[in-house]
């Protein structure tokens, strides 16, 4: 149907036809195509589109290009003025999206071109257009405002130019200034600072009664931080460096940091770099990303050291012996280091949820043994670990240990070695786990992890499908903190997770090592078990309304994924037996 909705479809595919026709032949030639004419064509071609709005106007945009290129009445820059002059009859739907597409397009043939916007006729031109704004005629939002100053150079000259003719003098500038310092302030009531801001900053407009540190306190309790760092920055050192002390005071580090930066104040706010530094290392050491901790330290001793600490908090004892050897670190640094708090003041244990102990597979015999008590289990947790890569663009590592736990005794198995030796047998024992109905697999984000498996070992059928699978992710809205977050919720005490970005292809795996990757499995079923015991999940606080646990049972054939009622043994799952 048309856009009228009357025609019949084969007037509106010739309806269509003529427009494509149209728009065609006027971007090919500008020559004789007014700016009303273009505007028009602009919103049909637009209007007629099929496709949604941004593909629309991604193509529209490299059409706009073209057609500047091709002479335009007057030259590009001019064209477009005219264009910004008629585009607010439009209405509030088009004008706003069709004039960033025109400022953009002309931005694009400036830098791609080098074409000139800045002649005197299109300067005059734009300093009217940007008067008219201002002054209501032309009504167009404060962001076109901008850019038609930015992209089109605007002076003070230029403004005294339109108000006042080209024979200009002192008195013709001042009160040039004296209007842009009247809208200024109006921008200011309107608490529209950054505009403000740019005005004053664009023009070198000072406003009587403009108090420099008093302004500055009045952006900032109006939450505009942006406008004030733009403001601090044009009024010059002393008052930046009070806009650092107020991000300080304000605890926030990071802007501090960043204006410290930009503005080479580092000897003016010596410790708030490394405040900035101890808190960014903190947030990566608390993900568990020690090697990147690392290398942000830029081996600054002081912060090395302040690392150092951090593992010896958490716990990561070789961490602290391999940063102490690497870097020749003072055994020291507890005294020596000032403390920024634990990273967490309670874990769990491993030695509290794995009774039967920590099994390592990397062998037939291991292999035939583990899978022979796994399918014995009604309930095991699944998880797994590869080690990280950091390198921008490259292939993730592949998967090197993947963990089975049941109720009291995990497995780790070396996929890495027994996929090098063992592929065949090794893809046997796991198809008998993921592909068997009578086994219920818990995992957290499991898509995650049965992704990265196919990936690593795609040619193992064992990791193609699946069978009753439920994510305890899925269970909970709103999970902060990832399974971590979700243990201490549950079990009352957090996960660990200083060792996830260790080296997990590293033989041996340290004893540290080996007992978080147990952990993370086993902590599944204990969870699994505290939902199964709820009567009604709609009483519990934290969980989703959505039925009980069985409704998040899925599995997957053929990349086909479905919802598939747990057999009836499983509804007896719970105490002791192996689960």
């Amino acid at each position: 149907m048309s856009r009228a909705g009357v025609r019949t479809d084969q007037n509106d595919d010739e309806n269509r036809n003529e427009h494509r026709a149209i728009y065609l032949h006027a971007f090919s030639d500008l020559s004789h195509v007014s700016p009303a004419t273009f505007v028009y064509l602009l919103k049909e071609s637009y209007v007629c589109g099929t496709v949604k709005a941004t593909l629309k106007f991604r193509v529209l945009q490299q059409h706009v290009l073209q057609a500047l290129r091709n002479s335009p009445q007057s030259g590009p820059a001019i064209f477009v003025i005219h264009c910004l002059y008629i585009l607010p009859f439009l209405g509030p739907p088009y004008t706003e999206g069709f004039s960033h597409l025109l400022i953009s397009s002309l931005r694009r043939l400036k830098t791609m071109d080098k074409i000139q916007t800045d002649t005197s006729d299109a300067k005059r031109l734009a300093a009217q257009l940007f008067l008219d704004i201002l002054s209501g005629p032309v009504t167009h939002e404060e962001g076109i405002l901008l850019k038609v100053l930015e992209v089109f150079n605007i002076e003070l000259k230029d403004i005294a130019e339109a108000m006042y003719g080209s024979e200009l003098n002192d008195v013709c500038l001042e009160m040039a200034k004296s209007q842009i310092g009247n809208y200024v302030t109006s921008f200011v009531e309107s608490q529209s600072y950054m505009t403000a801001v740019t005005l004053l900053e664009r023009f070198s407009v000072y406003q009587s009664g403009f108090s420099s540190e008093s302004f500055l306190d009045r952006l900032m309790q109006e939450n505009q931080f942006s406008a004030a760092e733009k403001w601090a920055t044009l009024m010059g050192k002393s008052i930046t460096c009070v806009l650092v002390q107020k991000y300080v005071d304000m605890k926030m580090i990071k802007q501090a940091y960043i204006m410290i930066k930009k503005n080479d104040l580092r000897q003016e706010f010596p410790d708030v770099h490394h405040l900035y530094k101890q808190s960014s290392l903190k947030k990566l050491a608390e993900k568990g990303c020690w090697d990147v901790a690392e290398i942000k330290t830029n081996n600054e001793r002081q912060l090395l050291e302040y690392l150092a600490h951090l593992a010896m908090e958490s716990g990561y004892f070789e961490k602290v012996d391999e940063l102490c050897e690497r870097h020749s670190l003072s055994f020291f640094i507890r005294e020596t280091v000032p403390v920024a708090g634990p990273l967490k003041s309670r874990y769990l244990d491993v030695k509290e949820f794995i009774l039967d102990g920590i099994s390592w597979v990397d062998d037939i015999e291991g292999l035939h043994g583990a899978t022979s008590h796994i399918k014995d289990c009604r309930v095991v947790g699944i998880d797994c670990e590869w080690k990280p890569n950091y390198e921008k663009g490259s292939k993730p590592s592949k998967v090197s240990i993947m963990q089975i736990a049941s109720g009291k005794r995990v497995f780790i198995f070396d996929l890495l070695k027994l996929y090098e030796g063992e592929m065949k047998e090794l893809d046997e024992c796991l198809k008998a786990v993921f592909h068997s109905p009578e086994i219920l697999k818990l995992g957290y984000n499991f898509q995650s992890d049965i992704r990265q498996l196919s990936h690593s070992y795609g040619d193992l059928e064992c990791f193609r499908s699946y069978e009753m699978v439920l994510d305890i992710q899925k269970l909970f809205k709103e999970p902060h903190g990832g399974l971590s977050g979700v243990a201490e919720k549950i079990l009352g005490a957090a996960l660990n997770k200083t060792r996830r970005n260790s080296n997990w292809e590293q033989r041996p795996l340290s004893q540290n090592q080996v007992e978080y990757a147990a952990l993370d499995a086993a902590v599944l079923v204990h969870i699994f078990h505290h939902v199964r015991s709820q009567q009604h999940l709609t009483d519990a606080k934290d969980m989703k309304h959505e039925g009980d646990w069985r409704s998040h049972v899925v599995s997957q054939k053929c990349k086909t994924r479905s919802r598939k009622k747990p057999p009836k043994i499983l509804d007896d799952v719970g105490g002791d037996p192996k689960s």
